[in-house]
């Protein structure tokens, strides 16, 4: 007869299962964080050709303006020879307005 001691058999059988879970939610946890990272670089690129295609869009909206003329402007102000002011880049939808005169320096 052998005397063997073991341990009852359901409780290995509960120790496997039990790890087997814990090693499967530990790769479900590893696998989402891997998609969170995905995600985050999915947006930035996102982000990126979001800008890209509305400066497209403002610079041909900019394009499609009519151009100042030297009757456009107000009095006491010139274009330059070209007919277009540096600040016609980023004021183009604001009125000019002279500068307010402080006196003598």
């Amino acid at each position: 007869m052998n005397h063997y001691k073991t341990q009852p058999r359901g409780s290995s059988c509960s120790r496997l299962r039990e790890n087997s879970l814990q090693s499967y939610e530990l790769s479900r946890l590893s696998h989402a964080a891997n998609l969170r990272k995905e995600i985050g670089a999915l947006l930035d690129l996102w982000m990126e050709e979001n800008s890209a295609a509305m400066l497209a869009r403002w610079l041909m909206e900019q394009r499609e303006r009519p151009q100042p003329t030297l009757e456009d402007a107000p009095a006491g102000e010139s274009l330059p020879k070209n007919g277009h002011a540096v600040s016609d880049n980023f004021f183009a939808d604001r009125a000019v307005t002279p500068p307010a005169n402080r006196g003598p320096a």
